[in-house]
């Protein structure tokens, strides 16, 4: 499902009691941490070649320039995206949501 594509469903929009969800009601979740990873892709070497690895030496990944990447919260798949530049820093867009089941 794309993110533009993305509509709440009656059951996103109000609670058990049919009543509106406000931000409040996510009050108590708002101080729980969470790891959020934006994987560019992945590599696998040997520890002998990690260690001649010095500045300025290239690791190949197993992705393609301008393919998606992945977003991980909490070790989960729920997002692919692209890397922007915001303000001279490196950002993410996400373009895609992965729901339960899709991030084959």
């Amino acid at each position: 499902m794309k993110l533009d594509e993305f509509q709440p469903t009656p059951e996103d929009a109000s609670s058990a009691g049919g009543l509106e969800r406000s931000a409040a009601d996510l009050a108590a979740v708002y101080d729980v941490p969470v790891h959020i990873q934006a994987v560019l892709g992945r590599a696998s070497m040997e520890v002998a070649s990690l260690l001649r690895l010095n500045r300025g030496s290239v690791i190949e990944l197993d992705r393609k320039v301008g393919e998606a990447i992945d977003i991980y919260v909490n070790n989960r798949l729920v997002a692919r995206g692209e890397v922007v530049v915001v303000d001279e820093r490196l950002g993410v867009t996400m373009t895609e949501i992965i729901k339960d089941g899709d991030a084959a």
